[in-house]
């Protein structure tokens, strides 16, 4: 009866030490995401699989041409997790003019975009602790543009690699 016991608690206990490590590593290091929209067309599409890292925003920057996903802010009225491409970084200028974007009055090098902005967008800078997102499909992406900038403390992490479908598996 006693080694009966002992395998169960054994079993029991690596039950439990797995959950909490599965828990933590998805809490602080990494999780799984889907993509739900096309907005990130031509990059992501509809159904990619990604993992999300957590831990290079603990540690250092975030960078422009950054796949980013985050809490959706409060101004956007949406209550789920988006996905977009950081655009501009703090204290730069962001605006468009038919159809490029501009960095600080400078054209901003963009071979990811699905299609040019149909619509101009007036000169915004961006503040401390924020980011401008914009998703890749720029006619169909609901982004900085329409709800403002994002603080960087919405930020979840940044989309490391494309794990399903297997034959678009890659790293981002």
């Amino acid at each position: 009866m006693a080694l009966n016991f002992k395998k169960i608690t054994d079993w029991l206990l690596t039950i439990v030490l797995a959950v909490l490590l599965s828990l933590a590593i998805r809490t602080y290091v990494a999780e799984a995401r889907w993509i739900p929209s096309e907005s990130m067309l031509p990059t992501l599409r509809i159904g990619d699989h990604l993992i999300i890292e957590k831990i290079s925003y603990k540690l250092g920057a975030i960078d422009r041409g950054d796949i980013v996903v985050f809490k959706a802010p409060p101004a956007s009225h949406l209550e789920e997790v988006m996905i977009k491409r950081v655009i501009a970084l703090p204290g730069e200028t962001v605006s468009i003019k038919d159809g490029v974007v501009y960095i600080n009055g400078i054209p901003l090098e963009e071979p990811y975009e699905l299609e040019k902005p149909r619509e101009d967008f007036k000169p915004v800078t961006v503040p401390e602790n924020s980011i401008f997102v914009m998703g890749d499909n720029r006619n169909n992406s609901f982004d900085s543009r329409f709800w403002g900038v994002l603080e960087k403390d919405m930020v979840i992490g940044k989309a490391f690699a494309r794990y399903y479908p297997l034959g678009s598996a890659s790293m981002l």
